[in-house]
């Protein structure tokens, strides 16, 4: 006699989600997550750059991600460029962004008082002077290129070197293939110029292998020398006398009344400064002397607080 018997699982059988049991992004789909991140970078970059870069009317436009080899990128890269190699997270993978060179020295140009012009034929080297404006479009492509990606983590993006050619970098020894961004960059004088940014599979594959949140943008303290800080009118007040009068005094006054005034030797430079009661204190920020300055009547600042 033969019995059948009803099988019964004894506890529900294990459901994996598909977050566990999926496959690593392909070259394609990891190329579709850079050019999105590439787009908030220009979307990043246009505020960032435009006081450096002639002001309002400059526009970022991002090219497509194309591969090519190391060598091939090599000699897209001009003779002198502003060339930087970054490490791109904990395992510091290489990433490189160079500047055009005639463009850096157009800003540079405007920073002394210039219209913005760049030496024609470019010199063979940067001037000494380009160190400056080279450090800070660093730091400034670092923080925009940090938030683009949403890498989390202390430091994810740091500068390794610089060089003015690409060589001097020696950023990917023994790899194949990069893949490299374009950002075309138009000033409002019509000047265009490219940033370009070259990876190795291996890096995009560390940026964008899995999925992740945002990270959560840290909160920065408000800087008084940048927008929209910096345009803020604020009301200031020179005391150059303060003196006491009586009443008796105060009430004879008539046109024609001479009132002996000493001007202080230090004349406070004060601003309103609300309190939690709503009213509205004097707070001294500076101390200075009077004088003149193209016919006008001068403070010259001593001491600051």
């Amino acid at each position: 006699m033969k019995q059948e018997h009803r099988l019964v699982a004894e506890r529900a059988l294990a459901q994996h989600c598909a977050e566990l049991v999926r496959t690593a992004p392909g070259t394609a789909e990891l190329t579709t997550r850079l050019d999105g991140a590439v787009a908030r970078l220009a979307r990043g970059l246009v505020p960032a750059l435009s006081p450096l870069a002639g002001g309002k009317g400059l526009t970022v436009k991002p090219r497509a991600t194309r591969e090519l080899s190391e060598l091939e990128f090599s000699m897209l890269i001009p003779a002198l460029a502003a060339s930087t190699l970054y490490s791109v997270g904990a395992e510091g993978l290489p990433l490189v962004v160079s500047l055009d060179a005639g463009a850096v020295l157009r800003m540079i140009d405007r920073t002394f008082g210039g219209r913005g012009v760049a030496p024609s034929p470019l010199p063979a080297e940067f001037p000494g002077s380009a160190d400056l404006m080279i450090a800070r479009l660093e730091a400034l492509v670092t923080d925009q290129l940090a938030a683009a990606l949403a890498l989390p983590g202390v430091s994810p993006l740091a500068p390794i070197r610089r060089a003015s050619t690409f060589d001097e970098l020696e950023a990917f020894p023994g790899v194949d293939t990069l893949a490299m961004v374009e950002l075309q960059v138009t000033e409002a004088s019509g000047d265009a110029w490219p940033i370009t940014i070259a990876l190795p599979v291996a890096t995009m594959a560390a940026l964008f292998g899995t999925a992740r949140a945002p990270a959560p943008t840290a909160r920065r303290a408000a800087d008084p020398l940048a927008r929209p800080f910096a345009d803020v009118a604020i009301d200031l007040t020179a005391v150059l006398v303060d003196m006491r009068m009586s009443m008796r005094v105060l009430a004879a006054l008539r046109p024609g009344t001479l009132l002996p005034v000493a001007v202080a030797r230090q004349v406070p430079l004060r601003i309103a400064a609300s309190d939690q009661s709503g009213q509205a204190p004097t707070q001294t920020l500076a101390t200075g002397t009077v004088g003149a300055a193209e016919d006008r009547v001068a403070l010259q600042i001593t001491s600051a607080f």
